[in-house]
């Protein structure tokens, strides 16, 4: 449909709001006569689209093949583009007729009577459009084209219930117990299997649930996403890092492995692998040559299992005929009774009410077995009335989006069209990202923000908006989670492969977004109004001009060529959002600081050493992310940023993490707190007049401190108890030796769930409010570098029931951990890391009811099995690594192994 509608009513809706510049353009028009209704027509226009957009809403997904209705929205969606590059003109002069006013400069009238002159003569364009576009949908379009449909509407605030679970799988245990048994033969020939066929079958389904049930009966293992667009270099440090992480390894600085070549990677997974019984996945491999140039680094002695997912045939040939897997289709009654599942999730024995049977039956054949539709088309059923009309509209429609042979696509485009608006815009920006690349939930919030897909809604603020659009596209299984964080959420989410094909020809049609993943750019339409280019390879790209661009999403290397990728967006005059994480830029030009649209700026892991003075001149900044780049200091002009919300900047001192100031936040510049609507700032430097600056910072959420100073602590403290927002806070010491004294430490905010400390203690620090008083708020807590004289253990327990993270690390404490009955009831990770003095562990019966993983690493005199560690119900992760040298002898001795069977990761 047409999504730019909502985009273009935003650029008005901004236009209109600014009275300053309307007073500007008042002024002028006493100069000029086509000016003085300006703003009238502005407003007709915004009615018009209103009307416009209201109409393509009414329009049901029965008349999604209407080539008459297609052609009509087209129309609308060019009308809209045009609306939006006038109203991008409109804000962007009278910026700068406010600025010269501003500066007391002289007002250039003659100037800006001519480009206002100019706008207005686009405005009288747009209105003739908008005539035209009117009468082609009063000449050609039939009422009932246009009719409402009521299935849109129903349900469209349900949430759909979670992708099925590992217990409801269907019609996968011939071919789990097969390929089980194939990991474990003793045949030397059997070291490759392969499982093909078609997308959206299961393949990566079927392998995940084998690999998570038998992966800790192998010393190595490792999981690799491959998909059609590959470096060998990337692929193998990729697998090198999971290697070295799997077994316990400490990894090498990341830049050490960042510059070996293909042949000393191979030498290193060679040496990781030797004489270690290994299983690898390679899941999603289009091409040979993948494994042909990696298997020399693979096979070992020892028994080793490689499995290749694929959805070309040549590649399952890799494998001998009697180690291959090709997923067909589910047969008849596996596909109705996964539909049930998936449909009445909610009722025990999952049975289709005999008057829906039959319809559903129909449903069920249209989908050809293929589980990912069966899916699909079953969690868009379970939010609507079980009624036999509804169904059977249902099914109508579906009739009609499957009269093409794509039968997976035309089911996810029937749940795309039941999106709203705004949901597709987010959905379709997905798109902009690589195959299978793991989307980070911030980022993609901030994103979606800095695009004006999404606006506050009553208290909640437009990333609050955008974080639950996220989800609602989660639970309608159009993302994947593909990790939670510490805490449960959603750390990254990907989009399946056929749902970004969806998601890409849909956004090529609305001409919403270019993407072109690793390919030579060599001509690009000139009105691309989003770009994604991951790799860059061609030097013609320079030749490119985007004038109508607002968006460059390229995370990954762009080609190190001279002037990429700026000299593609010289004329980019209106872009929004520049993300080039993880590129190897070296330096932004000055004239960036002319991209008055710009929101949103990502330099994450570049090589950029400073940016320029004229980004003060970025007023609509939303987002800037320097995070370890080789940037020391901002401009002293940043504070003139006032729309700045997210300030990420720090920068590695040392990659291999072992000393205590590995990373150095940036100095606070001075007029920091002219930035009242910063909601996250990581890291900024503590200084003497830091406490002040803060103080009318009071939006701020998420906040690290680093280098703070014993005599800083109170009044920096102080402060930080009066934010009303703040959820998530690290705080860092001078150095290890600085003692920090938290007594002023008082929380207002009861949004505060993570907290982080870096540093040692003044005494009585485990009695002070921030742990006792408040300890109930806390979820995640970390503490390292810091000194104890008692069980730390003991002594939190009482005052933090509600933490599900606990991490302890270079801690000096009492000799002897305890974990009492009913320690940590909601506890789900436990980390101890380098503990020198502690020489016992015990669990006693009721404690760590949840626990999940548990992790003791490098506590040197601990030699004994913690005690009660196999009453632990819930566990399914144990790292018990770098101990003292009997611990391992104790093990043994004790029959751990045994007792532990039924923990799925065990690692000693």
């Amino acid at each position: 449909m047409a999504e730019a509608v909502l985009l273009a009513l935003g650029k008005i809706g901004n236009v209109l709001a600014n009275e300053a510049a309307k007073a500007l353009v008042a002024k002028l028009s006493k100069k000029v006569s086509n000016l003085i209704d300006l703003d009238d027509k502005i407003e007709q226009i915004k009615k018009q689209l209103n009307t416009m957009n209201n109409v393509i809403r009414q329009i049901g997904t029965t008349y999604l093949t209407d080539e008459v209705v297609k052609g009509w929205i087209g129309d609308v969606r060019k009308l809209a583009y045009h609306v939006e590059d006038v109203m991008d003109k409109y804000s962007y002069h009278s910026l700068q007729m406010l600025e010269e006013k501003f500066l007391k400069k002289c007002l250039r009238g003659s100037h800006y009577v001519l480009v206002f002159s100019q706008i207005a003569d686009e405005v009288v364009k747009i209105e003739k459009e908008i005539k035209q576009v009117i009468e082609l949908k009063e000449k050609w379009l039939q009422p009932s084209q246009l009719a409402h449909d009521p299935l849109i509407e129903m349900g469209k605030q349900d949430r759909f219930p979670e992708l099925v679970k590992d217990e409801d799988l269907i019609g996968i245990e011939d071919n789990r117990r097969m390929l089980t048994e194939w990991l474990y033969s003793d045949e030397m020939d059997s070291t490759v299997i392969t499982v093909s066929g078609m997308g959206g079958l299961g393949k990566t389904t079927l392998v995940t649930n084998v690999y998570e049930r038998e992966n800790e009966n192998f010393q190595a293992r490792a999981w690799i996403a491959v998909s059609q667009n590959y470096t060998m270099a990337g692929l193998l440090r990729k697998l090198l890092r999971k290697l070295l992480g799997k077994a316990g390894y400490t990894e090498p600085a990341s830049s050490n492995i960042d510059r070996m070549d293909v042949y000393d990677l191979k030498e290193e997974i060679r040496r990781t692998l030797e004489n270690r019984k290994c299983l690898i996945i390679l899941d999603d491999v289009w091409n040979q040559d993948v494994y042909i140039q990696m298997r020399d680094a693979l096979h070992n002695s020892c028994a080793s299992r490689i499995i290749i997912t694929t959805r070309k045939n040549h590649v399952a040939a890799l494998a001998l005929s009697t180690r291959r897997i090709d997923l067909k289709p589910l047969g008849d009654t596996n596909a109705f009774e996964l539909f049930c599942r998936r449909v009445f999730y909610i009722k025990r024995d999952h049975e289709c009410p005999d008057y829906l049977m039959k319809t559903a039956t129909s449903i069920v054949d249209r989908c050809r077995g293929l589980p990912l539709a069966i899916l699909t088309i079953g969690g868009f059923l379970s939010s609507r009335p079980q009624t036999r009309y509804v169904w059977e509209q249902i099914y109508n429609q579906l009739s009609t989006e499957l009269s093409n042979n794509d039968h997976v696509r035309a089911i996810l485009n029937l749940s795309y069209h039941d999106l709203s608006g705004d949901l597709r815009n987010c959905l379709l920006y997905c798109s902009l990202f690589p195959e299978d690349y793991p989307m980070p939930r911030e980022s993609l919030v901030r994103l979606w923000v800095a695009e004006g897909f999404v606006l506050s809604k009553g208290n909640s603020t437009p990333e609050e908006v955008a974080e639950g659009n996220l989800m609602e596209l989660i639970y309608r299984n159009m993302l994947e989670v593909k990790e939670t964080d510490e805490l449960g959420r959603v750390s990254t989410c990907t989009m399946h492969d056929i749902v970004r094909d969806l998601a890409l020809c849909v956004a090529r049609e609305e001409q919403f977004v270019s993407a072109n993943d690793y390919v030579t750019v060599i001509q690009m339409d000139r009105d691309v109004r989003r770009l994604s280019s991951c790799g860059w390879k061609d030097n013609t790209a320079l030749k490119i001009k985007l004038p109508r661009l607002r968006t460059l999403v390229s995370v990954g290397a762009i080609s190190s060529t001279p002037g990429m990728p700026f000299s593609v967006l010289s004329e980019s005059s209106y872009l929004t959002v520049l993300e080039l994480q993880d590129s190897e830029i070296t330096e932004v030009p000055s004239w960036i600081g002319t991209l008055f649209n710009l929101r949103y700026i990502g330099l994450r892991r570049t090589k950029v050493r400073s940016l320029p003075d004229s980004v003060e001149k970025l007023s609509n900044l939303q987002t800037l992310d320097i995070k370890q780049t080789n940037i020391e200091t901002l401009p002293r002009g940043i504070v003139k940023i006032r729309k700045l919300r997210h300030l990420l900047a720090d920068r590695y001192a040392d990659e291999k993490q072992t000393e205590f100031r590995y990373f150095i936040g940036i100095q606070a510049p001075k007029g920091l707190p002219n930035i009242e609507g910063l909601q996250t700032l990581e890291t900024i430097e503590s200084s003497k007049d830091l406490a002040e600056q803060l103080k009318r910072m009071m939006q701020l959420r998420s906040l690290w401190i680093d280098n703070i100073s014993a005599a800083e602590c109170a009044n920096i403290f102080a402060t930080l108890s009066n934010m009303p927002l703040l959820s998530s806070l690290l705080l860092s010491a001078r150095d290890e030796n600085e003692a920090l004294c938290f007594e002023a430490l008082k929380p207002r905010s009861t949004h505060l769930h993570k907290l982080i400390v870096r540093g040692q203690w003044a005494k009585g620090t485990l009695e002070c409010p921030i742990f006792c008083n408040y300890g109930e708020n806390l979820e995640y807590l970390a503490l390292s570098w810091c000194d104890v004289v008692e069980d730390p253990l003991g002594m939190l327990a009482p005052h933090l029931p509600n933490l599900t993270y606990l991490r302890l690390n270079n801690m000096r404490s009492a000799n002897s951990l305890v974990l009492s009955a009913d320690s940590f009831p909601l506890l789900k990770t436990l980390v101890l890391k380098d503990m020198p003095h502690v020489n016992e562990l015990k669990i006693m019966d009721g404690a760590l009811p949840c626990i999940d993983g548990l992790y003791v690493v490098s506590l040197s005199k601990l030699g004994k099995v913690p005690q009660g560690i196999e009453s632990l119900g819930s566990l399914k992760k144990l790292w018990l690594l770098r101990l003292h040298r009997d611990f391992k002898t104790q093990w043994d001795m004790n029959g751990m192994h045994q007792k532990m069977r039924r923990v799925p990761e065990v690692r000693v």
